[in-house]
């Protein structure tokens, strides 16, 4: 059997180095998804909603193609921080983030050919991140720019530094794409990982 072909329906630069790491060929293509957050949702329910929405969008346009969408926010005891688009917002998601734990929380789902779900997981990453002053994040902010990440944290850059002990499951999760929960979603979909 043929393994079908495989879409990563984003545009991140991260999570396509994070699926490169798992040795299949695979496409990217945006999807046109609204993620905005509804009324009253959580953080997993959003987070999981918009994987799914993601992965349908771009399967949409792709019927022979497996497709993979993920989602990523940081949960802050409920506040839920995404990606902070300037400055001022990063600085500000850093101040309340420190010296507090907060959950990132990466979800990916895998649709088949036809468009069924092979699966949708929920990966927490739990980070506890140090006092830190304003000069510590204004550099940070300076230096790595996470306008683009979620809670201001580019875990390829200097984020670590920024934290005193972090537990998951999958380490990869911080980065937005949690590579054991995506192996096994590709597997079932008859993609080969090596």
């Amino acid at each position: 059997m043929t393994a079908p072909p495989l879409i990563l329906a984003s545009t991140s630069p991260y999570r396509a180095r994070l699926l490169g790491q798992l040795g299949v060929a695979f496409d990217t293509a945006a999807p046109e998804v609204d993620e905005t957050r509804l009324s009253g949702e959580g953080a997993s329910a959003m987070v999981a909603r918009l994987a799914r929405a993601k992965a349908g969008a771009v399967a949409a346009g792709h019927p022979q193609a497996a497709v993979l969408g993920s989602d990523q926010c940081l949960d802050l005891d409920g506040d839920i921080l995404g990606k902070p688009g300037d400055f001022a917002t990063a600085c500000a998601q850093l101040r309340a983030a420190a010296g507090r734990t907060a959950v990132f929380r990466t979800a990916v789902c895998v649709l088949a050919p036809d468009g069924t779900e092979v699966g949708c997981e929920e990966v927490p990453f739990a980070a506890t991140f140090r006092a830190l002053s304003d000069a510590q994040i204004e550099r940070y902010v300076r230096h790595d720019r996470p306008l683009d990440c979620a809670g201001a944290i580019r875990a390829e850059g200097r984020a670590l530094a920024l934290m005193t002990a972090t537990e998951s499951r999958d380490p990869s999760a911080l980065m937005g794409l949690p590579l054991i929960a995506t192996s096994r979603l590709l597997e079932a979909a008859g993609i080969a990982i090596p």
